[in-house]
Formats: structure tokens, C-alpha cells, sequence
């Protein structure tokens, strides 16, 4: 694309999403940044030179007034990337609190499906042959004892990829997803630091040796959004060092 792109990529405000939008933003684009957190968003959006707009993702009426501010600013937007979600509340079936299966449900897939819908219904009017990546994870395909409530909610985000898909094609906008396996991110490396045994048991699974890094995630978003997959819809990507191999 010659023109300048806006991408608005939740979660933004550290980790993954922090090192997707810098990727963005080293490829030319333009970046809004959005999470619920505004001073974790505020910090890393002046430090990466992004937008920011604050926003919970689970409120539909400032999901739509956030994509209305956006396209207001800068006329539409080309790329959303659904990266927000929670990840911290973690339990057994026949211990995890309802509460928290349902905290984990609104986030990741009301969550993700609202900022579609709005960001859907905004390119469709626009006219905007725009691209959708979500970010969802092996989890959804691998189980591991006691992060059941989480990856039963990232395969519903590949569900969702997929009827996204199917139903904006006639618009041309093209909706995928990436799905890591553990990240580095530097919330993870303080829960589980190196040498710990929490550490060497998850990377005692991947086949090539080691956790992601976050700048292994941000390539496969890129193309994803960009003209070398302008035919590559509905489809997940593992980025998992072969996980789902073992």
C-alpha cells in the first residue's frame, strides 16, 4: 500500500501488543493504541511515538465513540489487531470460580468479538478493504492442566476468526489470527525466570528449544495485514517453536 496505514491494536499498553505496534510503526504505519490500563498505555505510547485512546473493551458504547474518534482523526482504519485479553486468572475445573471463567469470557471473546463488530461495521461504511488479526494462541488446540478457562476462550477467538472471515469477504476485509505459544513477555520471564523449573518444564515441550519472544510475534501479525497475504483469510497461525508438534 502506498498510503500511509492506521492500525489500532488493543492491549497495547506493554508486552505483546507493545511489540506489535512498534513493528507497525517501523513498517511506516500509523498506530492508536487502546487498554483498559491508561498509564501503562499513556508511558508506552510516548515512548513508541503510537496514539492512544483508553478504552475497555467489553463496553460496546465506548468500543463504537473510540472507532467514531479514530476514523474522525484519521478517516478509517486499515488494520485492527485484537491483542487485549487476560491471561492471569488460571484453575482447575472443579476449582475455578464462576467469576472468573466469566471475567476471562468477557474480555477475550465479547471482548474481541465488540471491537470487531464496530471496527467491521466502520471499514463496510468507509469502504475499507482493511485486514483483522487476532491474537490467539496453541492453547486453543493444546490443552494443559489448570489454563483450561483461558484456551477455551482463544478457541472460541478462532471460531470467531473464521465466521469473521467467511462473512466480510464480500467486503474485502480479510480477518485472521496468529496464535503463540508462551511469550516472554516480561510478566511471564517474572513469573517464570530462567533456570526456574516452571520455565524449563514449558520449554522442555517446544521442539526448537525456547520460548517466543515478543519480536517473534510481531512478523507473523505484520504479514498477516500486509499485501503478501492478500489471499490468506480465515486461517491461524501457529507461532509456537513446534509445539503443537509434540
Amino acid at each position: 500500500m502506498t498510503d500511509t496505514r492506521t492500525v489500532l491494536i488493543t492491549g497495547g499498553g506493554g508486552g505483546i501488543g507493545r511489540g506489535i505496534a512498534e513493528a507497525f510503526l517501523d513498517n511506516g504505519d500509523r498506530v492508536v493504541l487502546a487498554d483498559i490500563d491508561a498509564d501503562a498505555l499513556g508511558r508506552t505510547a510516548s515512548e513508541i511515538g503510537a496514539s492512544a485512546i483508553a478504552l475497555d473493551i467489553t463496553d460496546p458504547e465506548a468500543v463504537a465513540a473510540a472507532v467514531e474518534e479514530i476514523v474522525g482523526d484519521h478517516g478509517r482504519i486499515d488494520v485492527l489487531v485484537n491483542n487485549a485479553g487476560i491471561l492471569s486468572l488460571h484453575g482447575r475445573l472443579t476449582e475455578l470460580a464462576v467469576a472468573d471463567y466469566e471475567a476471562i469470557v468477557r474480555v477475550n471473546i465479547l471482548g474481541t468479538f465488540t471491537v470487531t463488530q464496530a471496527v467491521a461495521r466502520s471499514m463496510v461504511t468507509t469502504g475499507t478493504r482493511g485486514t483483522i488479526v487476532n491474537i490467539s494462541s496453541i492453547g486453543g488446540r493444546q490443552p494443559t492442566p489448570g489454563m483450561g478457562a483461558y484456551e477455551s476462550s482463544k478457541a472460541a477467538v478462532d471460531s470467531l476468526t473464521r465466521w469473521a472471515a467467511i462473512e466480510l469477504a464480500e467486503a474485502g476485509i480479510r480477518v485472521n489470527a496468529v496464535a503463540p505459544g508462551p511469550v516472554l513477555t516480561p510478566m511471564l520471564a517474572l513469573g517464570m525466570p530462567e533456570g526456574s523449573p516452571a520455565r524449563a518444564a514449558w520449554t522442555s515441550r517446544i521442539p526448537l528449544g525456547r520460548l517466543a519472544a515478543v519480536d517473534d510475534i510481531a512478523p507473523a501479525v505484520l504479514f498477516l495485514a500486509g499485501d503478501g497475504a492478500a489471499h490468506i483469510t480465515g486461517t491461524s497461525i501457529p507461532v509456537d517453536g513446534g509445539q503443537l508438534l509434540a
